[in-house]
């Protein structure tokens, strides 16, 4: 079967993003794991490094959704 350039950066950009934003989060909490950052430093961490990651996944929600106003 043959995959044309588009459907392949389609997964890509689905698939293959979504999964490095779950390691990124693996990432985040590994290392408050290992600095014993407690409830409260675990948050604080998700929530200064993951203010990217959901921004990320906004701006990927917003153009979906304009996409269809526009056309």
């Amino acid at each position: 079967m043959d995959f044309t350039e588009e459907q392949i950066a389609w997964f890509g950009m689905t698939f293959g993003v979504t999964a490095f934003m779950l390691y990124m989060v693996f990432i985040i909490l590994q290392l408050a794991r290992e600095s014993k950052a407690g409830k409260f430093g675990t948050f604080v961490l998700l929530l200064g490094l993951g203010v990217g990651l959901l921004g990320f996944a906004a701006k990927g929600l917003i153009k979906f959704f304009m996409a269809g106003i526009v056309e």
